[in-house]
């Protein structure tokens, strides 16, 4: 299979390329310039791709050239702004990329001759925050309150409507969220503020330290995505889908920040950022049952593994060795499972 990756220099898709063509695949990609120390460029990953586009999702004339161009048989398409506080500096330019991008890659899409499926990966916080517990299923209706989660239930209605309206491809929506891993380096992200901080030598400094959230490592979450598009294209398998970690990986951002710092070999604690912050959820589960039990996903790891995984990628990339090398590493590990 060709899989075109929208969004492939970010860390979800560097992963996802790196996963792709271990598996065998052929994989290109499109998106903006990769950032200079992200996971896409310290571990070569243009190296196994078919093609490296650098293209701005907002230009539908690029996108739709790019994908004539590509012809794959799937698009998995992550490309979008994703920090909620940044989409609070720069709102405008968060919904023209997570809302316009979307609806130029579902337009883009079509006619293409090897087109075989396509995902439309949104988040977990596209849901409307009206549950006490947080535990939200793929039934439960979309809303935001920060820009970024808005633009994202806005991309997510805009499929929907759009899958509903027009001839397509089997398509799907995948929702997920706090991802972790090896080689994030976005700012505002806790794994890699926490990694600063431990090469650093200074306190971690936390905004909401009770926050619950299902942190789940990147290479499940993928496996998720791959395993319904197998569906999608077997068994013409639609719809919205979950992919959350169990109850049991759910814990708070100062559970987290406390057992990184014991597995980083630091001291585990940390202060409270002063000051008013943007409005976070308190509690942000999702129910996965579906795709438990119409796909047969399940976690391969552990919180704890999740965790190991994650501090240990940076911890050994910190002492000299290779990225491209530790992430193999990772994802035969985890293929062996």
């Amino acid at each position: 299979m060709h899989f075109l990756v929208t969004g492939h220099t970010g860390f979800k898709g560097a992963w996802l390329c790196l996963l792709l063509s271990h598996r065998g695949h052929q994989v290109s990609g499109l998106s903006m310039d990769a950032k200079a120390e992200s996971l896409f460029e310290k571990a070569g990953i243009q190296n196994c791709l078919n093609e490296n586009i650098v293209c701005d999702i907002r230009d539908f004339t690029s996108v739709s050239n790019s994908f004539k161009s590509v012809n794959p048989d799937v698009v998995v398409h992550l490309a979008a702004q994703s920090l909620v506080r940044e989409s609070y500096r720069d709102p405008a330019t968060t919904f023209e990329t997570n809302v316009i991008g979307t609806i130029n890659v579902l337009r883009a899409s079509q006619g293409l001759d090897n087109l075989k499926a396509q995902l439309i990966v949104t988040t977990d916080k596209v849901y409307k925050d009206l549950k006490a517990d947080g535990s939200y299923k793929e039934s439960d209706p979309l809303g935001g309150d920060d820009p970024y989660s808005a633009s994202k239930a806005m991309a997510d209605i805009a499929t929907q409507s759009w899958l509903k309206s027009f001839e397509n491809v089997p398509t799907s929506i995948a929702r997920a969220g706090n991802v972790i891993g090896g080689g994030d380096i976005c700012e505002d992200r806790l794994i890699p503020d926490l990694v600063n901080s431990f090469i650093n030598e200074s306190t971690p400094q936390l905004r909401y330290p009770n926050a619950v959230r299902p942190w789940q490592h990147v290479l499940d979450c993928l496996n998720g995505y791959l395993l319904l598009i197998n569906q999608m294209i077997n068994h013409k398998e639609t719809g919205a889908w979950n992919f959350g970690p169990t109850d049991s990986k759910s814990k708070t951002v100062a559970e987290v920040t406390e057992r990184s710092g014991a597995i980083w070999g630091t001291d585990a604690t940390w202060t409270q950022t002063p000051g008013n912050h943007p409005k976070e959820s308190v509690n942000l589960l999702l129910d996965s049952s579906k795709a438990r039990e119409q796909l047969g996903w399940v976690d391969k790891l552990s919180f704890e593994e999740s965790l190991e995984w994650t501090i240990g990628w940076y911890l050994e990339v910190s002492k000299g060795v290779s990225p491209r090398e530790r992430s193999q590493q990772d994802i035969i590990r985890f293929e062996e499972r």
